[in-house]
């Protein structure tokens, strides 16, 4: 039966739309609905085998802690600070898949019957706006019904996340504060790698980038170029400066010429503020955003993300520290295969040569327990500090030399050494 009017019902309203056996999904981050996911742990006891599948969460509740076996239980996709415990305890689940292929493979191995998300307050026409994110939840929109948390503080975007009123069974209320996060400062092994590639981008560029420090390097040494486009999965301050600046345009990109795409967004309250009634953003599905068909089709994409460690192969290892989980795949592979099918394009992977304790972020093998989250044959280039190893098109050997000249000097004798009793430069490089 679906709603009403507009009436707001208490969040443990929920329970009365799952069903022994459901599969609820909930969206990252800002548009996770706080209330509604509290309220689900709180009323385990009336459910039955219902599985959350709820990626980088924030807050960790009880039952993403295992507090009701059988009951209720949380799936991630990539773990954030409300699941990285959790999840090294046994007590929740990660599914390994790429982002763009999150949507597909919850349809397939754990149908949704419910979604659950925050989202803006009802406009006009009777719409919802999932604000701050698209990701995996909105390419549910019109296929499952949708259990809403209002809050007067989500921004309104614009896009293909909105939800209308007679898509949703429930609403409740939750006027709590936007989580914000001010831009980290880059420190000045950041700012030389952001240095090395922001010179390789000509005017006119689109650009896929992540949150951090190093992207927002990257982004402050853009202020001196024109017509750059936004194709990204994660949209940050940085962004929003280089739009205000009239940098970011969006004027030469090849698909949704003017607008920014992304899934996702993340940042301070400054961007949360430009976010609402702007319509140059555009917020769209992950299968979308991520797709790397999509982005081949955007010409002179530069995508740029970071990795914790690649071995002389140029396999990037980005969702392990020291050989245990601490993310996922997210959408690095994603973007590194579709910059290959891009005409112009380029894919960067950074990492700052050693780590604080001076261990090589280079090495012959990854870390024992570290998995491969990008390979090598769709990696085109790494980034240090001490320059770009270009691996696209190199042999082998080529590539562990391009590898060993870009780390750290402290560790090339070695790498040398053990890239020859390997095997990998018995060759003449070419």
């Amino acid at each position: 039966m679906r709603l009403s009017g507009y009436t707001e019902l208490p969040a443990s309203a929920v329970l009365d739309h799952v069903t022994p056996g459901m599969h609820v999904i909930a969206p990252i981050q800002n548009a996770a609905p706080t209330a509604v996911l509290r309220a689900l742990d709180e009323g385990a006891d009336q459910l039955e085998d219902v599985t959350v599948h709820h990626m980088d969460p924030w807050e960790s509740l009880p039952f993403m802690e295992g507090a009701h076996p059988g009951r209720l239980r949380h799936v991630d996709y990539f773990l954030g600070p409300g699941s990285r415990e959790n999840f090294h305890a046994g007590h929740c689940e990660l599914v390994p898949v790429d982002f763009a292929q999150v949507p597909a493979t919850m349809r397939e191995f754990s149908p949704p019957g419910l979604a659950v998300t925050m989202v803006s307050e009802i406009d006009d026409h009777g719409f919802f706006s999932m604000g701050t994110n698209a990701d995996y939840v909105a390419s549910f929109i019109g296929q499952v019904p949708f259990f809403v948390e209002v809050n007067a503080n989500m921004p309104r975007t614009f896009g293909r996340n909105h939800i209308h009123i007679s898509q949703v069974v429930g609403l409740t209320r939750n006027d709590a504060p936007m989580i914000t996060v001010d831009p980290p400062r880059p420190g000045p092994i950041d700012e030389a790698i952001a240095e090395i590639i922001a010179d390789r981008v000509p005017d006119g560029a689109c650009l896929q980038l992540g949150v951090g420090k190093l992207p927002n390097a990257f982004l402050s040494k853009l202020t001196g170029h024109k017509n750059l486009g936004i194709h990204t999965e994660a949209l940050s301050d940085g962004v929003m400066d280089l739009v205000r600046a009239g940098v970011i345009d969006g004027s030469r990109k090849t698909g949704r010429p003017f607008k920014h795409v992304t899934t996702f967004a993340v940042g301070s309250q400054r961007l949360m503020d430009w976010l609402h009634n702007n319509p140059s953003v555009a917020m769209l599905p992950v299968d979308i955003v991520n797709d790397p068909r999509v982005i081949g089709q955007e010409h002179n994409l530069y995508s740029v993300n970071a990795t914790s460690e690649v071995d002389l192969y140029g396999q990037a290892a980005s969702e392990t520290i020291a050989g245990r989980y601490w993310s996922g795949a997210g959408g690095q592979a994603d973007f590194a295969r579709g910059c290959t099918f891009s005409p112009g394009g380029h894919g960067f992977i950074v990492t700052p040569s050693q780590t604080s304790k001076g261990i090589s972020r280079i090495n012959l093998s990854l870390t024992p327990g570290s998995t491969v989250t990008t390979h090598k044959n769709i990696i085109e280039n790494v980034v240090t500090e001490y320059g770009i190893a270009e691996l696209r098109g190199k042999s082998v050997a080529g590539r562990a030399e391009a590898l060993i000249a870009i780390a750290h000097p402290d560790h090339r004798e070695r790498l040398s050494s053990q890239a020859r009793e390997a095997g990998l430069t018995r060759r003449e490089a070419f």
